[in-house]
């Protein structure tokens, strides 16, 4: 009965996002003033906009870290022309809508969600926020506080701290080692003059992407955009630049840290999205996550929650980080994973499974207009390519266990290690030597 049951419910589930998908229109493009707008109607009653400002991380130097995020904040946080902060906030609450932004590590996104009903009331004030806002410096000085709070809330997190240190050091020196929340020291320095200076300097249609999700009138779309845009420079022209890491030997970084255990990422190679591995690499990642947390916290007790994943954007790599008391048995445990993956390969049954789970939680994803805004966004800044949304069911069906098992031994290799904790119980030699670990003899007591 619980197979019966089981295979009931997931039925049920799947259909409904497949339901779902089946009422929504065709999705398409146009061009408006020079910038794509991505229209993808909706078959219910909510509008979602989203404004995508690229460049992210590219956009200004080290030292200014922090302040694209305290821009985007500060559109709606910080009042504009013709509303403060509270009346903003209250023509809002009538009609329950949302506005805001925020920022990652290779674009801008500044949302609106409202009742179709309401569009007419909820555009003027998106818009105003976008092309007026006010920075007024008590707001500012408020938002800037609590932009540092969280800094320092987030630096006391291990596991954030750890990641920031294991991505700064694979990519030092580069756009990828900033943070966009910024440090202390960065966000602390900026003023609200100088930050609105900033965001009209990214704030040009050279950088623009529209992503709408609604049953709105193509005429209509039409419309309000070329309004907006008008009111927009072009700007310099914009290209994202974007790389691979390949790190060229093993290497380890360590940094003391009072932690209750300690917490280790290593960061090494993985595929550009637009290439013919990209699909297969993400999948690989996927399975192999699976077994390192099978191998590392249920064989071996070395961890309580292990993980291995896939970073992709302007810059790709992959990850794997663990938190042990063990960082001698982890390191040659692992090591000795990733080298039988690589001789004996994943299996028919793995492909099969990961391909059932990936498509499943695409659908899930995709369940509501802001959750497919998000994806259309993002395939369209990193991959070029809006589209893929709608076309990465069938892609990743397509991949053969050949590809999967190419793509690991490919870019699975070299690997940057960092490390926060306690120094005396790390051997470095075992995580920068070529050859692969042996596990510690174990401890004999009396």
């Amino acid at each position: 009965m619980k197979k019966i049951y089981l295979y009931i419910t997931l039925t049920a589930a799947l259909s409904l996002p497949l339901l779902l998908q089946a009422q929504m229109g065709k999705a398409y493009d146009m061009v408006v003033n020079g910038v794509k707008v991505i229209v993808q109607p909706s078959g219910n009653d909510i509008v979602v906009i989203q404004t995508i400002v690229k460049g992210g991380v590219q956009n200004y130097p080290v030292a200014k870290a922090g302040i694209e995020s305290l821009a985007m904040s500060a559109l709606t946080e910080c009042g504009t022309t013709k509303d403060d902060k509270n009346s903003f906030k209250d023509k809002l609450d009538k009609v329950s809508a949302q506005v805001g932004g925020s920022t990652g590590m290779d674009y801008a996104t500044f949302r609106m969600n409202c009742i179709k009903s309401d569009f007419e009331t909820v555009w003027p004030l998106y818009t105003d926020a976008l092309l007026s806002p006010k920075f007024d410096a008590k707001e500012f000085t408020r938002i800037k506080q609590d932009a540092i709070n969280s800094i320092r809330a987030n630096e006391s997190n291990p596991d954030n701290a750890i990641d920031n240190m294991a991505r700064q050091t694979a990519f030092a020196g580069k756009n990828y080692a900033k943070d966009p929340q910024g440090t202390v020291a960065s966000v602390e320095k900026l003023t609200p003059e100088e930050t609105k200076k900033y965001w009209q300097s990214i704030f040009t249609r050279s950088r623009l992407t529209i992503v709408i999700v609604a049953d709105l009138d193509k005429t209509v779309i039409e419309a309000k955009v070329k309004d907006l845009l008008a009111k927009i420079p072009q700007g310099a022209p914009f290209v994202m630049k974007k790389e691979s890491y390949t790190p060229p030997a093993n290497t380890f970084k360590p940094q003391e840290r009072e932690n209750a255990t300690n917490y280790i990422q290593g960061i090494t190679g993985g595929p550009k999205p637009g290439t013919p591995d990209f699909n297969a690499f993400v999948l690989a990642m996927r399975v192999f996550s699976s077994r390192h947390f099978v191998e590392i916290r249920s064989k071996n007790g070395l961890s309580y929650a292990p993980g291995a994943w896939f970073s992709a954007g302007a810059a790709n790599y992959s990850n794997i980080y663990v938190t042990t008391t063990e960082p001698d048995k982890y390191i040659a445990v692992a090591r000795q994973l990733i080298d039988k993956v690589k001789q004996e390969g994943f299996t028919k049954e793995e492909l099969k499974n990961i391909k059932t789970q990936y498509l499943t939680n695409i659908y899930y994803r995709q369940e509501t207009n802001d959750a497919q805004a998000g994806s259309l966004a993002a395939n369209e800044v990193i991959h070029g390519n809006w589209k893929r949304t709608n076309t990465i069911k069938d892609e990743m069906k397509t991949v053969t266990l050949e590809q999967l098992n190419a793509v690991f031994k490919k870019y699975i290799n070299n690997i940057t290690w960092s490390y926060q904790g306690d120094p005396k119980k790390v051997n470095p030699v075992l995580f920068t030597q070529k050859e692969t670990p042996k596990l510690p003899e174990e401890k004999k007591g009396f």
